[in-house]
């Protein structure tokens, strides 16, 4: 029987724009979705270049104009993979022509926008969901499905870090295509934003809220050139961001990201201590799940390095035979099936704007600590 489409208008042809357009095509490939997604049309500013991505990537369209994306009939579904200054108004004109929107993290460049949106949403009744793709690691997830299950008792710690060293060099201008991070105008932030907020996220949904943060930034190179203006101006961003938080259970944490760690390019790494268990997961390894049990017997009490490629674990039966592991490309095709399936059932997809807006209160605080030098309180989404 043939299925409903599900048509699609892409904002953005950067990094994120072919992640998503990968997990748009291979989602009906691997997982039974209620809808057959079509790569409808896709939207960039310059004309040649997004009618060459729309030509490799299969999308039956391209536009230069967002707006007009949006008042198209014929496209259900708009994806907002453009830089953070943008997307507060393109998914709130989505939402209001009752379109779904899914949209790139961090949701907005503050909390107040990101309520904008989600009182869009809301309001028009539209399913959407921001990308945040390390949810749908199966080591992940399966660390959350752990955790719900009460393996791991109370909770008492959980650190994170994300590094990279890519802006070092004080040589690299700002602004502009490929360096919009480094613009604070765009951005919102630098790696509080960028980084930390794929920390925050995964996080909280493993360990519920934070309640409160005390916080340092730092900004090393003070000035910029502008790729737009050829003007030597302040750089608004913060370079590296460190915090400390409590969570709503009790538990203490520790956080710390950063661009100028060299050697390290997305070292993203999270660990979990309970009263029973303790769990440490690496991007550079995700297919893994380091997991320690304090029941075991005492004469094999040890660290196990659990291999996630099984079908009775997470997402894994979709994929290939035991033993063949995954990447990071996936996780976005198990977010947009995970989408397309919640669509289909009438039900919501976390993350949600919602959610999205929780992880960018806390940014907000971050930041705020960080000016104070106080304990900064959370508010609540």
């Amino acid at each position: 029987m043939t299925k409903k489409q599900l048509n699609i208008g892409l904002v953005g042809y950067g990094f994120m724009g072919r992640t998503h357009s990968n997990a748009f095509l291979q989602a009906g490939r691997f997982f039974d979705l209620p809808f057959q997604p079509v790569l409808k049309a896709v939207c960039a500013r310059n004309p040649e270049r997004v009618q060459a991505f729309a030509n490799n990537w299969g999308y039956e369209s391209a536009e230069t104009d967002w707006r007009k994306l949006i008042e198209r009939d014929d496209i259900d579904l708009i994806d907002i993979a453009s830089p953070n200054d943008t997307h507060a108004e393109i998914a709130i004109a989505a939402a209001q022509a009752g379109k779904m929107v899914m949209c790139e993290k961090p949701l907005g460049r503050t909390a107040e926008e990101a309520r904008t949106m989600v009182e869009a949403v809301e309001e028009a009744k539209v399913p959407n969901a921001v990308w945040y793709n390390y949810r749908r690691v199966p080591a992940v997830t399966m660390l959350k499905q752990m955790l719900d299950d009460g393996r791991f008792g109370r909770i008492f710690h959980y650190r994170a870090k994300f590094l990279q060293d890519w802006t070092i060099s004080q040589d690299l201008p700002q602004g502009g295509e490929g360096l919009w991070r480094l613009d604070v105008s765009v951005a919102g932030s630098g790696v509080t934003g960028d980084l930390l907020a794929h920390n925050i996220d995964t996080a909280m949904w493993l360990n519920g809220p934070i309640t409160e943060v005390v916080a340092m930034t730092e900004t090393f190179i003070k000035e910029r050139k502008h790729n737009l203006t050829g003007e030597v101006q302040a750089v608004g961003i913060d370079d590296a961001s460190s915090f400390l938080c409590r969570f709503a259970n009790g538990s203490l944490a520790m956080f710390e990201a950063t661009r100028y760690a060299r050697g390290h390019k997305a070292l993203y790494t999270l660990e979990i201590n309970g009263e029973h268990c303790s769990a440490f997961w690496d991007l550079h390894d995700l297919h893994r799940l380091q997991y320690f049990d304090h029941r075991d017997e005492s004469i094999v009490r040890g660290w196990r390095n659990v291999h996630i490629t099984d079908g009775d674990q997470p997402y894994m039966k979709h994929w290939w035979v035991p033993g063949l592991q995954i990447g990071y490309e996936h996780t976005f095709t198990h977010q947009f099936a995970d989408f397309v399936t919640a669509v289909g059932e009438g039900k919501p997809c976390p993350p949600t704007f919602r959610d999205g807006l929780a992880t960018d209160l806390v940014c907000d605080a971050v930041l705020k600590s960080a000016q104070t030098r106080q304990w900064e309180a959370v508010g609540e989404a």
